[in-house]
């Protein structure tokens, strides 16, 4: 790491008001979490799927629930229970220590529908989830406009990679699925999200300055995460932090680490210790 870097990213966020985490799925390699990068990526994590020819955007299709739901929960159900067990990396903690030394005002915007910020202590009602939650439900029609806590327990049998139990709407007895954001989706229930829209427009709307934006493990595939860095940087006058370890690249006089979300985040606590010495 160059040290003008890690100076630069230490004054920035020890002089800032405001801090915005913006991550993709990069965020949660270090917490074991598969890297869905390309078909190879995907296929490294179910590579039973690689046999049936299926990469993540196939696997990801809300179509399923409607002609296959023993699939489309298979694969699901087993992410909502590597969820549920992923205990969160260091760098989240890292983040909060920065909250609260440096009595930032915050908010997290995510694409990643894997809850990790919420199980590392972030408030809910600071966190927008674009895509979604896996740990929230709805119904596969829908019926209504219900979205509820998912707390379904679905056995998958890891041979075939189909659930051997469905969960059902309580309403009407059809098929549910998690509330996520999916490919080619026209049923995605998007409520929840939209109310944490609100809340982030509101906190933007009294945000202070100097504002920070640390972006974590962000690709360009889809871009929204990285538009959304690069704007709010740029409508503040603050400072972008990107850390991503194949697109580090940053508009110019912002600041880039070339390396994993967890590595990067340590390397930025290294140059505040210093700077505080």
């Amino acid at each position: 790491m160059g040290r003008s870097r890690g100076v630069e990213a230490g004054l920035a966020l020890s002089e800032a008001k405001t801090l915005v985490i913006t991550a993709g799925a990069g965020m949660g390699v270090d917490s074991g979490l598969p890297d869905f990068r390309g078909p190879h990526g995907f296929w490294q994590a179910y590579p039973m799927y690689q046999q049936l020819g299926i990469d993540f955007v196939d696997a990801a299709n809300p179509k399923h629930f409607d002609d296959n739901p023993a699939f489309a929960w298979g694969f699901y159900g087993h992410r909502t229970e590597l969820y549920r067990q992923t205990v969160p990396h260091r760098g989240f903690n890292l983040l909060r220590d920065w909250i609260e030394r440096y009595s930032l005002e915050s908010f997290v915007v995510t694409s990643n529908v894997d809850g990790q910020f919420q199980k590392a202590g972030f408030a809910e009602e600071q966190i927008l989830e674009v895509h979604g939650s896996i740990h929230h439900l709805q119904c596969a029609v829908p019926c209504c406009s219900q979205i509820w806590t998912n707390f379904e327990s679905i056995p998958v049998d890891h041979t075939t990679m189909k659930a051997q139990d469905i969960p059902r709407c309580p309403r009407c007895g059809a098929v549910c699925r998690p509330n996520i954001l999916m490919f080619g989706d026209a049923t995605w229930l998007a409520e929840r999200s939209e109310v944490q829209h609100r809340r982030f427009e509101n906190f933007l709307g009294a945000a202070r300055t100097p504002l920070v934006v640390v972006e974590l493990g962000a690709g360009t595939t889809i871009p929204t995460i990285r538009n959304l860095s690069e704007r709010l940087a740029s409508n503040y006058g603050g400072t972008l932090i990107r850390i991503n370890p194949r697109e580090g690249q940053v508009p110019a006089g912002q600041v880039s680490y070339a390396m994993r979300a967890l590595e990067g985040l340590q390397q930025i606590e290294m140059a505040l210790q210093e700077q505080a010495e």
